[in-house]
């Protein structure tokens, strides 16, 4: 369920189709409630409300509705072209926080709501002429005046909106929140009540093996249904996959582990699969690689010749390390959950996170060597996780990917002083890992 809600907060169309809703019931409400007023004679002569006749209100209300149109339609072309720019300049995948972006969705559906009222309340009017008898909605037509004025504050708005969401660090920014949330969901400071070590656990026999029935990518687990299936059965559920991972129809999923004299129905094992959320986009809500994906492919993207701007790159790597220092802070999170009787029910998988290192600092040194700006970045990464991680492994990986890095100027046709700086800085960077000592106050640089 949480996972469709997401969906439908991502889409273009759920929020635009609930205010045109909203918009057809105000105008139907509205028109009834005028009729009401005429039925009982209330007369509202003198009050704030601007009388018109029918002709003057069906001038207002076609003027009202057809700009709205037409700004709605002008607001989507931008939005598209904005798209398409941030599509091919930062990145496929960053389309997708465009997507989802709030103030977006709700600017075109008011626009979009207005032309729907206008509409509505249009239809009702009637005149002498048509009928016979003369019927105007007086408040309703006030209140489309009402919704074009609050349009033209909208519209200025997104103006500003627009221009401000391609920015590079506006991007960067919301990459970043959605990889500090994925840590905090995955990675949590606390282990959970639940929570146990996998390790030493004498696992029952495979009992059966629960294949996916489509291919795609898997976006969530749901672990706490998983547990309660588990607790359900009295058996032990061993799952394989990780959100992100992408699987072929026939593969496993999971194991389900007991003895033979166990009697496991057939749905519990569709209840064990339908556990997993399996699409054809990867999302960065549970899966922390892509997380991490989007933000090096924004460095990526930035070194390439087509865009050649190493400041996004560095500033892309330097939001990376607040996630990265974030996540090797945190304990390595346990890899089994309990039931309510104490008992070991679900063995889970997490990403490793030594590859979650290996993947940004591979970027830094496949792509960013000709940069000097680049990899002051990715050592200053480095050095940061390196003095932030509680893991040894997790200290490991950095100092190999330093020793990598180092190699790999030593053996380059890069700048022959600024090699030899960026290797003095990955010695420096390697002895405070290792001695964990206090940074000292960087000396800036302009070039």
């Amino acid at each position: 369920m949480k996972e469709h809600m997401a969906k439908l907060r991502e889409s273009f169309w759920f929020i635009p189709a609930v205010l045109g809703v909203v918009a057809l019931v105000l105008a139907q409400a509205l028109v009834s409630l005028d009729r009401y007023l005429l039925d009982t004679r209330v007369d509202l002569t003198g009050s704030l409300l601007y009388h018109v006749g029918a002709s003057g209100s069906r001038d207002i209300l076609g003027a009202i509705g057809g700009s709205m149109l037409g700004v709605a339609a002008t607001s989507f072309s931008i939005t598209i072209s904005v798209l398409a720019t941030a599509s091919s300049s930062y990145g496929p995948r960053l389309v997708r926080n465009f997507m989802a972006d709030r103030g977006n969705q709700v600017v075109l559906g008011i626009f979009g709501a207005t032309f729907l009222y206008s509409l509505m309340v249009l239809r009702s009017i009637r005149s002498i002429e048509s009928d016979g008898s003369v019927f105007v909605p007086d408040i309703a037509v006030n209140v489309a005046v009402a919704l074009a004025v609050v349009d033209v504050g909208v519209l200025v708005y997104f103006i500003h909106h627009i221009a401000q969401s391609i920015q590079v660090a506006t991007l960067s920014g919301r990459v970043r929140d959605e990889l500090s949330e994925s840590v905090d969901a995955l990675y949590p400071p606390e282990q959970p009540a639940d929570s146990a070590s996998a390790e030493g656990i004498v696992k029952p026999p495979v009992y059966t093996t629960v294949l996916a029935e489509e291919s795609g990518v898997i976006i969530d687990i749901d672990e706490d249904a998983v547990l309660n299936i588990a607790a359900d059965t009295d058996t032990v559920i061993d799952v394989h996959r990780v959100p992100g991972e992408h699987v072929v129809a026939g593969e496993p999923l999971a194991d389900v582990l007991a003895d033979r004299s166990a009697n496991i129905s057939a749905d519990a094992v569709g209840r064990v699969r339908g556990s997993f959320t399996i699409g054809t986009s990867r999302t960065p809500r549970h899966d922390i690689a892509f997380a991490v994906e989007q933000m090096t492919e924004m460095a990526v993207r930035a070194l390439s010749t087509g865009v050649n701007d190493p400041y996004t790159a560095r500033n892309a790597i330097d939001d990376l390390t607040v996630g990265l220092v974030a996540v090797v802070q945190r304990p390595r999170p346990s890899r089994a959950r309990c039931g309510s009787d104490g008992t070991v029910r679900v063995i889970t998988r997490r990403v490793a996170v030594p590859s979650l290192i290996d993947h940004a600092l591979d970027a830094v040194r496949i792509y960013g060597t000709g940069s000097p700006m680049v990899v002051q970045a990715g050592i200053r990464l480095a050095e940061r996780v390196g003095r932030a991680a509680q893991d040894s492994e997790n200290v490991d990986a950095v100092l190999t990917q330093l020793d990598l890095l180092d190699r790999t100027l030593a053996s380059g046709d890069t700048d022959t002083a600024r090699t030899a700086e960026a290797r003095e800085q990955i010695s420096l960077a390697r002895a405070a890992i290792t001695d964990r000592v206090p940074l000292a106050v960087p000396r800036v640089v302009i070039r």
